[in-house]
């Protein structure tokens, strides 16, 4: 890059100026777009925090080239602790930024000139000119000239030796040079504010001076900051530290002797002062000479150049920030306001493109200061009670009742002061007259609460106690212990598993780990729900053993699911088989319901393959397993993706013509897109092909992945939006779409405040702020809901990615199986603290590589069911037989709201012995092609039908079993599709039902006994393989077949359940002004149907498409 010689002894004109004419600024980004020249005028703090946040902002598009010019010889240097030069004496201590800082940065994107004066500005043609005779074209000019030190200019001996200023490095080098030569002497200081009192411990700490008086023309010091009673105890406290303070004292002449220098100083009053040397610090005034012989309009009383909301000037595309902006005829003296006003600007300069502009704003001035070792704060509208609230009519969450924004004058403020000579404590906090909110206040001594009340003052928070609580505080009682719960209580209902059930296999020894647990008790295998209770009484009762927690996965693994993860990671293992000889207790094992589903999501989080090839597709539950939720009649959820829930006409026409071409039920979801359930299995591809075809994809309801970002329509359409919450929505969704994760993800964005997409419940949620958005994590509903935690504020757009790049690639990592976002942070060592120091702060120095190893795997992506529709292999899984294209409905429909839906499930279970049944003879039936088996280690199994009777086969490790198809539990026929396990100890085998887990043996002596409930069996059947090429199994003859096991036999009918809302309806028939479904309330028209029926059929009343 081109810079500026930086030395201490730059001469003007010697710094090579990118771009020093408009032939110059053609210069190319990385994205090949010409960059804009950005010229700053002034290096002090603020102009330095603007540059710092333009490249940080700029970091990824590279629109503009900055050049800045500085008039002093320094590099930007921190004003604010000028005093601390006098211990260190070495001027780059004070910089903001090293040297090294300004090198650092990329090619054509920062250039600095020191030592050089920006003398003119020509906004027409577009440059500056500078003290050394250079043009300097711009396309935006921002001005960050700063502030001049008052001075009194009508007092005599103004300009005699020994009188110095306090504002830059110089003047204070000056002042140590001129102390050595008057040793001994009195130092005096004009001026008790804030810079005043800084000027006087720089005085102080020369130790040149024999005493050091403070001359202040108030009756107390920092009024600007303070009321007469903390000033005056900082008055108190300052004089016993060693300054004496002079009140009410106004100089009237300098005095000087022969050779014009300071002899002592004349107060109006008629006393004197003997001095040897005076400094002023009365006050600054706002740097804008350069509007002259502009157009740039300047304030007539306060000065300062006019700026607007967006910062800009009376001339476009010249902007002024910090002291030299005069903001509603008000400019600031405090860095904070000019910090906010380098931090909008840079913003709408590089995010407005994809968000609202932000507009500056009152400033908030409170500050909190260690001036002479006193410490000082002072928040918020902190005069209210002397001056009235500056901001009467822009409080936003009071109610009229409430009284704080609904007066034409200021309203009425109540002061609460504590005051402790002893200790020199003085706080005053000032709250409405209801003491429902605080509007600021002021603390000399104890300070520590300044950080939690001005948040409160800022947000206007509601106030949740007693204003007296601010000052005295509360007394807190002991913690009421409410997490106990007795041994009966029910932890798991899908297994019906009580706490004392789970105690005990613990207690006895039989299981050593969460995964032994599972497999033991089955607590944990259904919904999944109850495992964070689960887990919880687990280390409880180990911990209370003295007994080491194992957090192994299954019995079949001797680690957790994070051990695994990075194992498979660092060993680059693909397949099932891999990981079970590398990591597995015996590597011929067939793994379980628990560790299949995990590993191939672990394989998929990584390598991203298609879940339903043949390495894979044994691992998966029946939801992945057919890319669709399994629902309770055994057929599927079709769920296409409709990113941040926005979709066009065209895309509602379709699925609603597939629905009804299918016979689909249609709801919309709680994430903000269209389920259609009823689906048959063989209709899958069909259905999908229509889809897809329309220009859908897959929505991965089926998966534990991301599911959906909803939104609210931000800016897209809603009047209180600052934020494109829709667009941000699309992205995220668009960018985090298929990837496995250890749970599903569900994310939201809204547009403000209002927080209509409720993304503070969900696993990653962003809010709009004028800044740009605040990130949270951790949120869920479910069987526990958790409110979402902060992450990051006011992320910039081009940032929000890479924070949540890291933050869901370190949960993808580390968290445990079925382990939602929010229990995981709250298993986090120190939770949303030690996730802010990984994510934010890189305490592990792992940021790059989660953002690597994201952008790896969101770059595989492909659409699951297109790959399908595309592969007549993939597409022959979804046959509801694996012998006949016969279809057989499992579960009796019920017309319900005009929709179809499954009858209900009986509450009972079958007990009956289907593993007992006696039949008359058995023979040999051909019932599968071999071929359709596939050979992997893990399994494989289909379903047939033999007259109305659906049966099971399985196909293991080279050898074949077969059961029924109906899982007694609830009737479901669904056996073949359940996951396969064995134990290898014992060589047992068993099939687990993909509805609730029940898990069935299906070979030795207990072939056909239900393991996790003995009053459930299932009917087993001898199986083998021929030479011919099939698969025969040994049956009894299909009319004794039917009659047992059956589908029309054992079909769930309409009632049989009993039906929830017969009592609710009869309360609600007659209500007045309800309409029936389907019907209008218009007269004359019958309703939904008639009207598609003439959209359909055209006619006058069609819709010409």
């Amino acid at each position: 890059m081109s810079s500026a010689n930086n030395s201490s002894d730059t001469q003007a004109g010697q710094t090579s100026v990118n771009g020093s004419g408009p032939k110059d600024d053609g210069l190319q980004s990385s994205s090949q777009k010409a960059q804009k020249k950005v010229v700053v005028v002034g290096l002090g703090m603020v102009g330095v925090a603007f540059i710092e946040k333009l490249l940080k902002m700029d970091a990824q598009r590279r629109e503009y080239n900055v050049v800045v010019i500085g008039e002093e010889q320094h590099l930007a240097y921190n004003r604010v602790g000028l005093t601390s030069f006098f211990q260190h004496r070495n001027v780059e201590d004070l910089y903001l930024n090293p040297k090294e800082w300004y090198a650092s940065m990329p090619d054509d994107s920062l250039n600095y000139q020191l030592n050089t004066r920006v003398t003119a500005i020509h906004p027409t043609k577009k440059f500056v000119t500078t003290s050394a005779g250079e043009e300097v074209f711009y396309d935006i000019l921002v001005l960050a000239t700063g502030s001049n030190a008052l001075l009194p200019r009508n007092t005599p001996g103004l300009d005699a030796k020994g009188v110095f200023l306090y504002r830059t490095i110089d003047d204070l080098q000056k002042l140590i040079g001129f102390a050595e030569s008057v040793k001994g002497s009195t130092g005096a200081v004009v001026g008790g504010g804030l810079l005043g009192l800084e000027a006087a411990k720089a005085m102080m700490d020369l130790d040149s001076f024999g005493s050091v008086k403070l001359l202040e023309r108030n009756n107390w010091v920092l009024s600007r900051q303070l009321d007469s009673d903390a000033g005056s105890m900082v008055v108190e406290l300052v004089r016993k530290l060693g300054l004496d303070v002079l009140l009410s004292t106004r100089v009237a002449e300098i005095e000087v002797d022969g050779d014009n220098a300071v002899k002592g100083v004349l107060f109006e009053n008629g006393r004197r002062l003997d001095c040897k040397c005076i400094m002023f610090a009365i006050g600054v005034k706002p740097s804008d000479d350069l509007a002259r012989n502009t157009q740039i309009k300047c304030s007539d009383t306060a000065g300062g150049f006019e700026i607007d909301v967006d910062l800009m000037t009376s001339e476009r595309d010249i902007y002024a920030i910090g002291e030299c902006a005069n903001w509603e005829n008000q400019t600031f003296g405090l860095i904070a306001p000019g910090i906010e006003m380098a931090d909008v600007l840079a913003f709408n300069l590089t995010q407005a493109k994809a968000h609202s502009p932000r507009k500056f704003k009152r400033p908030d001035l409170s500050t909190k200061l260690k001036l002479l070792g006193v410490d000082v704060a002072s928040f918020g509208d902190f005069f209210a009670d002397r001056d009235g609230l500056k901001e009467p009519s822009a409080k936003k969450h009071r109610s009229k009742k409430e009284g704080i924004g609904t007066r034409s004058s200021p309203a009425p403020v109540q002061a609460l002061v504590y005051k402790d000579p002893f200790q020199s404590v003085y706080k005053k906090y000032l709250f409405t007259t209801d003491g429902k909110y605080l509007v600021g206040g002021m603390m000399i001594g104890e300070t520590k609460d300044y950080v939690k009340l001005v948040p409160i003052v800022r947000n206007r928070t509601p106030l949740e106690v007693p204003p007296s609580q601010f000052i005295l505080g509360t007394s807190k009682g002991e913690d009421e212990d409410a997490s106990d719960l007795a041994d009966d209580t029910q932890i798991c209902s899908c297994h019906n598993v009580s706490k004392g059930d789970l105690l005990k296999v613990v207690k006895d020894g039989t299981c050593q780990s969460v995964g032994d647990v599972k497999s033991c008790t089955k607590a944990g295998t259904g919904c999944g729900g109850c495992m964070p209770l689960v887990q919880t009484i687990f280390n409880t009762q180990m911990k209370a053993m003295g007994s080491e927690i194992l957090n192994h996965l299954c019995p079949h693994f001797a680690f957790s699911r994070a051990d695994l993860f990075h194992i498979i990671y660092v060993k680059k293992l693909k397949t099932f088989l891999e990981v079970m000889k590398e990591c597995g207790k015996r590597s011929d094992s067939l793994g379980c319901e628990v560790c299949k589903p995990t590993l191939g999501s672990i394989l998929s989080s990584l390598y991203n393959q298609h879940v339903i090839d043949k390495p894979l597709h044994g691992l998966q539950d029946t939801n992945d397993k057919f890319l669709a939720n399994i629902q309770r009649n055994g057929t599927f959820s079709v769920i296409p993706r409709v990113a941040g829930g926005e979709i066009t006409p065209e895309k509602l026409i379709v699925i609603g013509t597939v629905a009804k071409k299918y016979g689909l039920y249609c709801k919309i979801t709680g994430g903000q897109r269209i389920d259609m359930f009823g689906a048959k299995k063989q209709d899958l591809v069909e259905i999908w092909t229509e889809l897809v075809k329309a220009g859908m994809e897959s929505g991965h309801a089926y998966a534990k992945s991301l599911r959906t970002v909803k939104s609210c329509v931000g800016t897209t359409w809603c009047r209180f939006g600052i934020g494109d919450s829709v667009g941000m929505a699309v992205r995220l969704e668009e960018r985090y779409k298929s990837i496995r994760s250890p749970h599903k993800i569900k994310g939201g964005v809204s547009g403000c405040i209002r927080e209509c997409a409720e993304a503070q419940n969900k696993d990653f949620g962003l809010i709009a702020t004028e800044k740009g958005f605040n990130v949270f994590v951790g949120g869920n509903g479910g069987s526990k809901p958790r409110h979402s935690e902060l992450l990051a504020k006011d992320v910039l757009p081009d940032d929000v990615v890479s924070v949540l790049d890291r933050y869901l690639m370190f949960y993808i990592r580390t968290a445990d199986k079925l382990q939602r976002t929010a229990r995981w942070i709250e298993q986090l060592p120190d939770g949303i603290r030690y996730l802010r120091q990984v994510i934010l702060e890189d305490k592990l120095g792992i940021c790059a590589e989660l953002e690597k190893q994201m952008n790896e795997l969101v770059g595989t992506f492909f659409c699951e069911w297109t790959e399908v529709i595309n592969n007549p292999d993939r597409r022959r899984i979804f046959q509801q037989f694996s012998n006949t294209t016969e279809a057989v409905d499992n579960i009796e429909k019920v017309e319900e709201r005009g929709q179809q839906r499954p009858a209900y499930w009986p509450e009972d279970p079958i007990t009956e012995n289907f593993r007992g049944m006696k039949w008359t003879h058995l023979t040999w039936q051909p019932m599968a092609e071999a071929s359709h088996f596939a050979d992997t280690p893990i399994g494989s199994s289909v379903n047939v039908k033999r007259g109305d009777t659906q049966l099971a086969i399985f196909k293991i490790q080279g050898k074949y079993y077969s059961t029924q198809q109906m899982c007694p539990h609830k009737r479901t026929f669904a056996l073949s599709e359940g996951l396969i396990g064995n134990d290898v100890e014992s060589s047992k085998l068993w099939v687990s039902c993909p509805y609730h887990k029940k898990n069935f043996t299906l070979n030795g002596a207990d072939a056909g006994m239900c393991a996790t409930d003995s009053e459930l069996s299932i009917a087993a059947f001898d199986v083998e393989e021929r030479e011919d090429g099939w698969v025969y199994v040994k049956l009894p003859p299909v009319e004794e077949l039917d009659s047992k096991l059956g589908t029309e036999k054992w079909r769930v009918r309409k009632g049989e359940a009993r039906e929830p809302y017969t009592r609710l309806d009869e309360k609600l028939k007659g209500l007045k002004g309800r309409k029936p479904f389907g019907g209008s309330h218009l007269a004359g028209r019958t309703g939904e149907k008639e009207a598609v029926r003439k959209i359909n059929g055209g006619g006058e009343e069609g819709i010409d498409w």
